[in-house]
């Protein structure tokens, strides 16, 4: 019955999200509900302790990072850069390849170290604009965004700084470029079946005659051919975001050493000192800190363009900023109270039961994502629980910790983009579009990475590649 329960949830809040219902207002509902089915008297305890404690951590960690980056995109739609990347590459490259560089700029930030979330918030009013000229549907850009961002650079090419390649190494003592070999095979795999699909998708419509659509929402302000930007002026700031995150992320470290600790003597309104761990929050503070030079840049160069209409601009990339952190936030405490529930344990306990260590990583991981709707949740909550196992069985079958590391790190980002994942509903927000018109292409984008988690694991037995 615990199990049944889990489940039921679970389904019940997909299928909220699929059919447009606010996950703010359902999240709690489908994981409050859980608990009532299991312990009615718990109910309160755990929407205070539990679901809201979760729900406030996110916010205070990420909404920064949220806020930014609806500023930056915004910033680029609105001084011309987005339109102007889009008409080089439509001159240089051809309305035909709009996927092709989608995915490359997604790709590039992805790699750069820029958080999945602001990606989509800084790649959108380039890729509707593309999209409008070369008049393909956009209720298929969701998918090849997903496929840019979410995929393969995000767990699966060596050395990425993403989260989800990052987690693995503290528990197997590995560093983000283990298994290059299979990782850079995963990740191949992935580009072809994923372009070879949504290439399919375009073609397919186009060829029905359905062009960029009407009555869209969340469109991007156009701007005239000829008061576009330079091309090389418009680029820098996506340059200089990711090549700056870069350089933050081994900056701050240096200066501030482990920790940082703010007391009365420097602040003398600080009751008590504030102590910050620094590791906790490089990689957040690096990403804010680039988005800013981004947005200052696009500002100083295009300060009349950007100055004209910055008001209402800055309006509307807050309240979706809002809107978008908060969608994620209550996925993140949703996830959080179902796996304090007696279900989960279940399905965490039979998980273990699987004998082979590389099968066992990748089928734990992708289910516990899938549950919790977060590649990271679901990949810590696996690993904290099972990796001093999958570790003994990985030594006993003479598997390198590293290939261990690659299968889990992408197994984490297969079955997690579920209707109910925070990132798939952030996108859609951002997009303007619903799960009934978009998520048909990005749970594809699901299902090839799951199978790329699969070709891995046989790529390893059949040459023994790390």
């Amino acid at each position: 019955m615990a199990l049944v329960i889990v489940l039921f949830s679970l389904a019940f809040l997909m299928l909220a999200a699929y059919r447009g219902y606010s996950v703010i207002i359902f999240a709690p509902i489908a994981a409050l509900g859980a608990v009532f089915l299991t312990e009615p008297a718990a109910v309160a305890p755990v929407f205070s302790g539990i679901f809201m404690e979760k729900m406030v951590g996110f916010v205070k960690l990420y909404f920064p990072v949220f806020l930014l980056g609806a500023l930056f995109g915004k910033v680029i739609e609105l001084s011309g850069f987005a339109a102007a990347i889009v008409a080089a590459a439509i001159r240089y490259i051809g309305r035909s390849r709009a996927n092709v560089v989608i995915i490359t700029v997604c790709a590039l930030l992805t790699y750069g170290g820029v958080s999945v979330f602001v990606v989509v918030f800084a790649v959108y009013p380039f890729a509707a604009e593309l999209y409008r000229q070369s008049n393909i549907p956009k209720r298929l850009m969701p998918g090849v965004i997903a496929l840019g961002a979410f995929c393969f650079t995000m767990d699966a090419l060596p050395g990425t700084p993403q989260i989800q390649n990052i987690i693995p190494s503290t528990f197997f003592k590995t560093t983000g470029w283990a298994a290059p070999a299979l990782g850079v095979s995963g990740s191949v795999f992935m580009l072809v079946i994923g372009l070879i699909y949504v290439e399919w998708r375009r073609k397919r419509a186009m060829a029905k005659g359905e062009g960029y659509g009407t009555s869209l929402v969340n469109e991007p302000e156009r701007l005239a051919e000829n008061m576009l930007p330079n091309p090389v002026l418009a680029i820098l700031p996506l340059i200089l975001v990711g090549v700056s995150n870069y350089c933050f992320t081994k900056w701050i470290p240096q200066w501030y050493g482990a920790s940082y600790t703010v007391a009365p003597e420097v602040l003398p309104g600080v009751h008590g000192q504030v102590t910050t761990s620094i590791k906790a929050v490089t990689a957040i503070w690096a990403v804010e800190a680039a988005l800013v030079l981004g947005i200052a840049l696009v500002v100083l160069t295009a300060f009349r363009r950007v100055t004209a209409t910055i008001a209402d601009g800055t309006r509307a990339a807050a309240s979706g900023a809002l809107l978008a952190a908060m969608n994620t936030a209550s996925e993140y405490g949703f996830g959080a109270v179902i796996a304090a529930l007696p279900g989960f344990m279940v399905v965490s306990d039979a998980l273990k039961a699987i004998p082979n260590p590389l099968v066992n990583a990748a089928v734990s991981v992708s289910t516990l994502a899938g549950i919790t709707g977060s590649a990271s949740g679901g990949m810590s909550i696996a690993l904290a629980a099972t990796s001093d196992l999958l570790i003994r069985n990985a030594q006993v079958a003479h598997i390198p910790l590293d290939v261990l590391h690659r299968v889990v790190a992408m197994a984490s980002g297969g079955m997690d983009t579920l209707p109910h994942n925070g990132a798939v509903i952030t996108l859609l927000a951002v997009t303007g579009l619903t799960h009934r018109q978009s998520y048909r292409e990005i749970f594809a984008i699901t299902l090839i990475k799951t199978m790329a988690v699969a070709f891995v694991i046989a790529v390893y037995y059949v040459t023994g590649w790390v």
